[in-house]
């Protein structure tokens, strides 16, 4: 046991949409999903257990978590500890570099750090799958996290959540696409996911239509991405995205994450694609556009959204790696 490990992770943009559990306890979800891991925004995690302390620490962005907001980290702590047998409170500091909590997979990048730091600190011997398993505990998105590049998330049979984990499909080289994050507004969006994904599930008349859509279109963009097939994966991806705002709208009452400006943005990339720039647009559960072209025209795409009024910023990314321990 080392006690104290840093690691870093990088968000991941999920081309096939998740949108749904089957089991909320273990974070399983209802059907599969295919991202691509982004390097151009990370998370950074320390976590150190130390003794004499009386209950956790958590720190994000410099600020301590408390009345609550700390509840999903501590009971992730929770469960590292029942599996590694060492019942010590630990101190964590999470920073990301990018916006938290606003429909950029904080999550993702946040939970996947998380579960490499405290494997390394607790001594826990796990292979990439484990880890992705374990990381999966603490957010849906964060078992894609584990892994770079292009990646696709088994949904899994067992109860248990045994065979729910990532599996590489193509590495972050690949590839030479970008992704342009196009910020439409500031502060946390007001739903989360988990309870999003919930009242989707449990009110909308889509919902199991946009379950049974997801395993076609999962066929569909791995052979898109290995051929590197940009008309197919844009078709797939679109279509994914719409298919799960879709459902979210459908609810009772309805989710509805987009503003003015995302609708703006979706016609404005649709647009370039009538005047001849290859660009795609996905949108997670969030106000903000996320747009994906290959690299050599990501100056001509920037400059366009950038002309779009209203647009606050603009973050420019790429195909990146795994979580990696870095002290």
């Amino acid at each position: 046991m080392r006690r104290r490990a840093t690691a870093v992770a990088h968000p991941n943009i999920a081309l096939v949409k998740y949108w749904g559990k089957r089991n909320a306890e273990y974070n399983l979800p209802a059907a599969g999903s295919l991202s691509l891991t982004l390097q151009g925004l990370s998370t950074q995690t320390t976590v150190e257990f130390v003794d004499h302390q009386p209950s956790d620490l958590i720190i994000l962005n410099d600020r301590v978590l408390r009345s609550g907001h700390e509840r999903r980290i501590v009971d992730f702590l929770d469960l590292m500890r029942s599996i590694s047998g060492i019942n010590l409170p630990a101190v964590v500091r999470s920073t990301n570099d990018f916006p938290t909590a606003a429909g950029l997979a904080s999550s993702s990048s946040g939970f996947a750090a998380l579960a490499a730091a405290c494997v390394v600190a607790l001594g826990i011997d796990v292979g990439p799958a484990e880890l992705s398993v374990l990381a999966r505990r603490g957010s849906g998105s964060a078992a894609r996290s584990i892994l770079g590049g292009f990646v696709e998330m088994q949904p899994g049979l067992a109860e248990d959540g045994s065979d729910a984990y990532a599996v590489p499909i193509e590495p972050d080289d690949h590839w030479d696409l970008r992704c342009l994050i196009v910020l439409t507004t500031r502060g946390e969006k007001n739903i989360g996911s988990t309870r999003a994904m919930e009242q989707t599930r449990a009110t909308s008349p889509y919902y199991q239509p946009w379950i049974d859509s997801v395993p076609e279109d999962i066929e569909v963009a791995r052979r898109a991405v290995t051929d590197r097939d940009f008309q197919t994966l844009a078709t797939v991806a679109e279509r994914s995205c719409l298919r799960m705002h879709a459902s979210a709208m459908a609810a009772d009452p309805g989710i509805i994450y987009w503003n003015g400006l995302t609708t703006t943005l979706i016609h404005r990339v649709r647009n370039l694609r009538a005047d001849g720039l290859a660009a795609f647009f996905t949108i997670d559960a969030g106000p903000h556009v996320k747009v994906f072209c290959e690299a050599h025209q990501v100056s001509a795409v920037e400059a366009m959204l950038r002309a779009v009024d209203g647009v606050n910023d603009i973050i420019r990314a790429k195909p990146g790696p795994g979580v990696h321990i870095v002290e």
